[in-house]
């Protein structure tokens, strides 16, 4: 992924995870256009992918139970009125791939090929398959349990959410 321009972040606790989501979810919301983006989310296991999902799938709206797609490898969510601009989401867990000709085998290219939000955690596990990120969130547990945070833009959407994070901060 070619990277136009990436941001540093510290998370100290779980409600800055939240807060950022909810920031997002704004920004995805009040999008000019109708949203087509890929996100990833990478980090070691335990270091909150699932759950900035989670808290970023209920500020856009989600309500009732968020599973992890762990065995499924994908949930989708249809969001209301409200988020029309962002569509659907489509939340993708690639750890137990082992190969990353499975993401094509399993059809993904058309859901990556539709407009909508597409989330991917464990996207090295699809390497090579998977289109171009718009925005890279890269997590890292630290010793106090808080949290380093990469976020890389890699299109001009990507970049657009970038500045619209750090405008809101």
């Amino acid at each position: 992924m070619r990277i136009l321009e990436t941001r540093h972040l510290h998370w100290p606790d779980e409600a800055a995870c939240e807060s950022f989501a909810q920031r997002l979810a704004a920004l995805l919301q009040h999008s000019p256009a109708p949203v087509n983006a890929s996100i990833e989310l990478h980090g070691s296991l335990g270091a909150g992918k699932t759950s900035l999902t989670r808290h970023l799938l209920r500020a856009l709206g989600v309500t009732g139970r968020i599973k992890s797609p762990s065995y499924a490898v994908l949930e989708s969510y249809e969001l209301g009125a409200d988020f029309i601009q962002v569509g659907e989401v489509s939340h993708f867990d690639f750890y137990r791939f082992n190969d990353p000709r499975e993401w094509e085998d399993a059809g993904f290219r058309d859901i990556f090929a539709a407009p909508g939000l597409k989330l991917s955690e464990w996207p090295e596990k699809a390497a090579g398959m998977l289109p171009s990120a718009d925005l890279q969130i890269c997590l890292s547990v630290q010793g106090d349990d808080s949290r380093l945070v990469d976020l890389h833009a890699g299109s001009p959407f990507g970049l657009a959410l970038l500045q619209g994070l750090e405008a809101c901060q």
